[in-house]
């Protein structure tokens, strides 16, 4: 499979006709591994000197968002840097000089913007319902099982057995698990298709991992956001709808609101635009009416610091979305409004149990910050600002940097010794004027 696929980075220098084998745009482990061992299979099975490529249907930079995709390509060693991504291809172009061939597994409808690309595809291997409307007029082969990878499977063990390596059989084994939610009964994805291609896999190659092993792995990977921005982080699993004119993103944010007993979540997002200035936006998401108005009130009205809010329109009635005009009002000077906001709110009724304590921030240390914006690095945003122009990678903690984390200071005998003797003078100075 490696070499097959270092041969396949080498025939797009050639200007000849391509086969491509197109996965769909979510390019998940199944999408990913059905177009690598498709045309890994077609290669290897075509007499004719045809060229046969898989093509990841997402940019180079976004495969790190598929982090079961990357753990999985680590664990069978297959370099990343081997495999062709939609950015490094140009299919229009192709389709204009004539030399492309479609074949799309694991979905079979191309999104508008690759509407003209339609007349070249040749072949269709999906798993998903059939929309009749939309399928092209080629060789479609649709069955609803629990993962494309195990049509991949039949077809190589049915045509050609004999090119099936350990490599490969890895990659449609961990996939078919992970798909088929490791063939649980009670979750009841797995087809009876999907458990015999399964076991004859684990049949020919007894090595393979354990079944529970390989999917608790892949579980884990796929829902670990240690590494990413926060824009990754948003874009991770995000689905995209468009409809009447307009686009909608939904994206997946690991966390619990219950779980951490928050009843109110206020949100500030910072951007920079064309001239490199901050624009900033808040919004606050409570469902209790009293509550949200309270606190919004007190954001409004305040003016030590002023947060000069124009409010956005918003279709959700729980949420009220604001631009902050004044940039300068970062996390940190919000949160003595917010405590003003609760002690109002605690004035009017009582509040429910479970109400964030925020008692111990202290408005004065925070005020005092306020000329630091004459010293930031950026116009119009404080010097107490967490949040720098280009967002940096998280660390795996949640928590900020701990001074420690660079290591302890350098201490020596001499240094300890000559501080306590400072500590002492001082002292002994202080007594004798106190006696004066």
């Amino acid at each position: 499979m490696e070499d097959y696929l270092q041969g396949c980075r080498a025939a797009l220098q050639d200007s000849r006709p391509l086969h491509v084998v197109l996965g769909n745009e979510a390019c998940d482990l199944d999408s990913m591994v059905s177009a690598l061992t498709l045309a890994f299979y077609l290669a290897k099975t075509t007499e004719a000197e045809e060229v046969f490529v898989p093509v990841l249907n997402i940019k180079r930079s976004e495969l790190p968002l598929r982090g079961d995709n990357v753990s999985f390509l680590q664990k069978v060693h297959i370099p990343e840097s081997i495999l062709i991504f939609r950015d490094e291809i140009d299919l229009h172009a192709l389709h204009q000089a004539g030399q492309l061939t479609l074949i799309l597994v694991d979905h079979h409808i191309l999104p508008k913007s690759d509407a003209a690309l339609q007349e070249t595809v040749a072949e269709v291997l999906d798993h998903r319902p059939m929309e009749q409307e939309h399928c092209p007029p080629c060789h479609v082969s649709v069955e609803l099982v629990g993962s494309c990878a195990t049509l991949v499977t039949e077809r190589i063990l049915q045509g050609a057995p004999e090119i099936l390596d350990r490599q490969t059989a890895a990659l449609l084994h961990g996939t078919i698990i992970l798909d088929c939610v490791n063939m649980d009964l009670k979750i009841g994805k797995a087809t009876l298709k999907d458990r015999r291609y399964v076991e004859k896999l684990e049949a020919l190659f007894p090595d393979l991992p354990n079944r529970n092993d390989i999917f608790d792995s892949l579980q884990k990977a796929k829902f670990d956001v240690s590494g990413l921005t926060t824009e990754q982080m948003l874009r991770k699993d995000q689905k995209t709808i468009h409809g009447q004119g307009t686009k909608v993103a939904v994206s997946a944010i690991y966390m619990d609101l219950e779980a951490h007993s928050y009843d109110v979540l206020v949100a500030m997002t910072i951007l920079f635009n064309t001239n490199n200035e901050p624009v900033r936006q808040l919004a606050v998401f409570c469902p209790h009416v009293a509550r949200r108005m309270t606190i919004c009130g007190v954001l409004e009205r305040s003016h030590a610091p002023s947060l000069k809010l124009t409010p956005l329109p918003s279709a959700h009635p729980d949420l009220q979305a604001y631009v902050q005009g004044n940039t300068q009002v970062s996390r940190k000077k919000l949160l003595p409004l917010l405590q003003e906001a609760l002690s109002a709110y605690l004035d009017s009724t009582q509040i429910p149990a479970g109400l964030p304590d925020m008692v111990g921030v202290s408005r004065e240390p925070v005020d005092k910050e306020g000329n630091s914006a004459g010293n930031s690095l950026l116009p119009g945003v404080s010097q107490d600002e967490e949040e720098p122009p280009l967002p940096p990678t998280p660390m795996n903690s949640l928590v900020d940097e701990c001074p420690l984390d660079r290591g302890l200071p350098n201490l020596s005998a001499e240094a300890i010794f000559e501080k306590c003797s400072q500590i002492s003078l001082s002292r002994s100075t202080a007594a004798s004027l106190a006696k004066k």
